[in-house]
């Protein structure tokens, strides 16, 4: 699965992982792979592309070697799933500090509205590949 674009989100977040949830049923051939970015691989993935791993409020997109977060990584996400979402993509027409504005509005509130876990999503076995908090033969490959 290397060279698949890897999707950094936070673990504990309710809605954060119905995002990860839908993207999942979304995207049947599987091109995403996911790890939160409170594990190991996420942290030094964070570190690796400039964002601080002990700051966990934004989603990340590692794709063909660059980082995209926020709205960014939203809409470039939402353009190779199925399904209506890919509209999304036409935002890109609004500009980032506005998209972003609200993607950090609604980012402060995220736990209040959706709740919290205690602990990091578990993956079922079947999804188990995509995530490479979950294996470390993924994680040594995505890390080289």
């Amino acid at each position: 699965m290397k060279g698949h674009p890897v999707v950094l989100f936070d673990g504990v977040c309710n809605l954060c992982n119905g995002g990860v949830q839908y993207i999942i049923r979304h995207d049947p051939k599987g091109r995403y792979q996911f790890a939160s970015l409170q594990s190991n691989v996420g942290r030094e993935l964070q570190g690796r592309y400039g964002f601080d791993p002990d700051v966990i409020n934004t989603i990340v997109l590692i794709e063909h070697g660059k980082a995209y977060s926020k709205s960014d990584a939203i809409l470039r996400v939402a353009r190779r799933l199925k399904g209506p979402v890919r509209l999304l993509w036409v935002m890109r027409i609004v500009p980032r500090p506005i998209r972003n504005g609200i993607y950090d509005w609604i980012g402060r509130r995220r736990y209040r509205w959706f709740g919290k876990r205690d602990e990091c999503m578990v993956p079922t076995l079947e999804l188990r590949e995509r995530f490479l908090d979950a294996h470390e033969s993924a994680t040594s490959d995505v890390l080289r």
